[in-house]
């Protein structure tokens, strides 16, 4: 089975478990914050090596974890370290993250620009896509600063693309010179 899949399925059910038990936000609050623990290295490395056993990652689990996350999260770690699954849990959290987004309605949305944004221009965007049909009713918007565009911006949500950056233009004009049938005749 992939682990796409298996992720899936283990936040499906933890997602269930904790809206039946009023829970989810709480839960939102532990995944997101195993998200910043699974960062670390070394952590992730432990999870994922064979010869560390689970009963010494269960005792890791204990001492990190306990009276910081709630029973429900973790009783679901416990689950998955006696089922063998503690390497699938990144991708564990990432999924239910994105399935908890998906009840929500909300749509995470990537802002690149060339240079910082003021508020005001980032609050402009965000009323806009959340005027938009493509995005669903909330939107939760990222920016970044990436010098190479030169000018403009990328937006990117869900499996959508907009390229609308100076270096991408330059990048289609370059081709366009390139495939120019009329100067290669001419040079010939």
């Amino acid at each position: 089975m992939s682990v796409q899949r298996i992720a899936s399925r283990y936040a499906k059910s933890l997602i269930d478990l904790a809206q039946e038990q009023g829970k989810l936000e709480r839960v939102l609050e532990d995944v997101q914050s195993f998200q910043q623990v699974a960062k670390n290295r070394d952590f992730l490395l432990m999870l994922r090596s064979p010869v560390v056993k689970a009963d010494t990652k269960e005792k890791v689990f204990k001492q990190l974890f306990t009276g910081k996350y709630d029973e429900t999260t973790l009783a679901f770690l416990h689950i998955l370290l006696r089922k063998g699954r503690e390497s699938q849990l990144a991708e564990i959290a990432n999924e239910f993250i994105d399935q908890y987004k998906a009840i929500k309605h909300i749509s995470t949305v990537k802002l690149v620009t060339a240079s910082k944004l003021s508020e005001e221009t980032v609050k402009t965007i965000h009323e806009k896509l959340l005027a938009s049909t493509s995005t669903d009713k909330n939107v939760e918007l990222e920016t970044e600063v990436d010098p190479d565009l030169l000018g403009g911006f990328v937006i990117e949500f869900e499996d959508k693309l907009y390229d609308a950056s100076v270096a991408h233009k330059l990048a289609q004009l370059k081709k366009n010179f390139k495939d120019n049938l009329y100067i290669s005749q001419i040079m010939a």
